[in-house]
C-alpha cells in the first residue's frame, strides 16, 4: 500500500510493533533475507520521493510492510508524513549514496531515535567538506587538496603550484564517483574541469538548496599512489569503533582501463597484523574527525610509502559489502547497521570462512553491445556464488567515470583462496563482450 495519509485503522495495527525504517531506495535483495530476523518484533517501513518511478515502488511494498512517499525537499510533507508512525520508529536508516541527502532532511523529524547529526552526514557526503574535517582533525591522512570554482587559466595555475601532478578531479555532492578523472598534465586538468562544471551546473538548484553555495565546486587533490583497501564497520554514540577486516580493491586503472572502478574486491587480505592496526588507527580518526554516530560507514584508503591516507568515506554499507563480509566472516552488515542505531552491540563472528571476491565487469570500450559470449560456462566455475547481468545485447555501455553502470557484476567464494583465483582467472578467460 501507497499513501501519503495513513487511515486510523493502519496507524492503530501499525502501533502494535516497532518500526525500523528504511530512507530512500531500498537494497531488495538483502532484505529478503534480513527480515526473517527482525520482522517478528519489528515493522519494516520505508519512505522514499514522491518522484520515485513506480515500478520501484511496487518492488519495495513485496518487502516493505509499509512504503511512504513525501518530497523531501518540503519539511511539511516530510513531518506530515512521519507523523503518524513517529513515536514507534526506533530505528532509521538509508542505503543510498546519492539519496543521503533524504536521510538528512528526515532526522529533524524524527528527534528522540538515535541517528547521526545532520552536520555529520553532510561532512561525509560532500567531498570538500570532508577533505577540510580530516585536514582540520589530521593532515597526515589526507591528501593535498584545492577547492576550485572554475576552469580559469589562474585556477589551473594555483592548482599546479600547490599539488602538482598527477592529480584527481572529484566533483562534490555528485555520488557513485561520476566525472572524477585522474589528470597528468595540464591539457588534461582543462578538459576535466570543464566537463565536470558543464555537469556539475545542471545540478546546481540541487547544489543551492543543500549544500548552501552560489556556485557548484570542485575538488582538486594529489593522485595518491599504492594499494588500495576498504574497510567496513559500525560506531556507537560514544564513538567507540567496531571494525571489520579489510578489503582489498584492485581497480580498473590496473587492469588496463582508463578508469578508476572498483574492478575486483576481496577478502581476506594478505595485510600483516600491524598493517590492519594502523588501518584500523586512521579509521578510528577519519570517523571521529567527522563526528559520525549511530550508523554503519564504509572507509577506502590507499595504503602509500607515506602511510594510510583516506580517499573518502561514507556513512553507509559499502557496495558488495553485505556478501563479502557475510561469506567470509559471517557478519550481517544490514543486521548490525541496525543494531547499532537502537543501540545495540553489533554481533562481529570472529572465524574465518573462506575468501570471497565481488567483480565489476566492464567492456573494454564505450559503445553498443554487440555480444556477450561465455555466460552459460561461467556459471558451471565452481567458486561462482552470485551473478547479476546488468546489461545485455543491444544496450549501450559507458565507462564508470561517464556515470556507466558495470555488465555483469559477480561474487565469487571458495575456502581456498588460490583456487579462488584460480576460478577468477577463468572467468576473466571466458567471458567475452564484443562492443560495436
Amino acid at each position: 500500500m501507497t499513501n501519503k495519509v495513513k487511515s486510523k485503522e493502519v496507524i492503530k495495527k501499525s502501533s502494535k510493533k516497532k518500526i525500523v525504517l528504511f530512507v530512500g531506495p531500498a537494497p531488495i535483495a538483502f532484505l529478503d533475507k534480513w527480515v526473517k530476523e527482525f520482522k517478528p518484533n519489528y515493522l519494516i517501513y520505508n519512505i522514499d520521493s514522491k518522484k520515485q518511478k513506480q515500478e520501484k515502488i511496487k518492488d519495495a511494498e513485496r518487502v516493505f510492510d509499509e512504503v511512504l512517499q513525501c518530497s523531501f525537499s518540503n519539511d511539511d510533507s516530510v513531518a506530515k508524513t512521519l507523523a503518524p508512525y513517529r513515536d514507534n520508529i526506533v530505528a532509521v536508516t538509508s542505503r543510498s549514496e546519492a539519496k543521503m541527502w533524504y536521510l538528512r532532511r528526515s532526522i529533524p523529524h524524527l528527534p528522540y531515535i538515535k541517528t547521526p547529526t545532520e552536520r555529520s552526514l553532510l561532512w561525509a557526503t560532500d567531498k570538500i567538506e570532508m577533505r577540510k574535517r580530516l585536514y582540520s582533525y589530521d593532515a597526515g591522512i589526507t591528501p593535498k587538496f584545492e577547492v576550485v570554482k572554475n576552469a580559469d587559466k589562474a585556477t589551473i595555475e594555483a592548482v599546479e603550484k600547490k599539488i602538482g601532478y598527477p592529480l584527481m578531479v572529484k566533483p562534490s555532492g555528485l555520488a557513485q564517483s561520476m566525472l572524477v578523472t585522474n589528470c597528468y598534465h595540464r591539457e588534461e586538468l582543462e578538459v576535466a574541469l570543464k566537463a565536470v562544471f558543464k555537469q556539475a551546473n545542471i545540478f546546481h538548484k540541487l547544489y543551492k538548496e543543500f549544500y548552501k553555495e552560489d556556485t557548484p565546486q570542485v575538488l582538486v587533490e594529489e593522485l595518491m599512489e599504492g594499494e588500495m583497501y576498504s574497510v567496513d564497520g559500525v560506531v556507537n554514540g560514544k564513538g567507540k569503533c567496531y571494525i571489520y577486516p579489510p578489503v582489498h580493491i584492485k581497480t580498473g586503472k590496473q587492469i588496463g582501463f582508463d578508469d578508476y572502478f572498483g574492478y575486483q574486491q576481496m577478502t581476506p587480505t594478505k595485510l600483516k597484523d600491524k598493517s590492519i592496526e594502523k588501518v584500523e588507527s586512521v579509521t578510528r580518526k577519519t570517523v571521529h574527525a567527522l563526528g559520525l554516530r549511530y550508523t554503519h560507514f564504509h572507509a577506502e584508503f590507499i595504503r602509500s610509502e607515506d602511510g594510510w591516507k583516506v580517499i573518502e568515506i561514507a556513512p553507509r554499507i559499502g557496495g558488495f559489502r553485505q556478501d563479502l563480509y557475510k561469506l567470509s566472516y559471517g557478519i550481517d552488515c544490514t543486521a548490525n547497521d541496525i543494531r547499532i542505531r537502537m543501540g545495540h552491540k553489533p554481533q562481529i563472528p570472529k572465524t574465518q570462512k573462506g575468501y570471497t571476491a565481488a567483480l565489476k565487469i566492464y567492456a573494454q570500450r564505450e559503445g553498443l553491445i554487440k555480444s556477450i559470449k561465455g555466460i552459460k560456462k561461467i556459471n558451471d566455475i565452481k567458486s561462482i556464488y552470485n551473478i547479476v547481468q546488468n546489461k545485455t545485447t543491444g544496450n549501450k555501455t559507458k565507462f564508470a567515470k561517464r556515470g556507466g553502470k558495470s555488465i555483469f557484476n559477480i561474487i565469487l567464494h571458495n575456502k581456498d583462496r588460490s583456487e579462488l583465483l584460480a576460478d577468477i582467472r577463468r572467468l576473466e578467460q571466458t567471458l567475452e563482450i564484443v562492443v560495436s
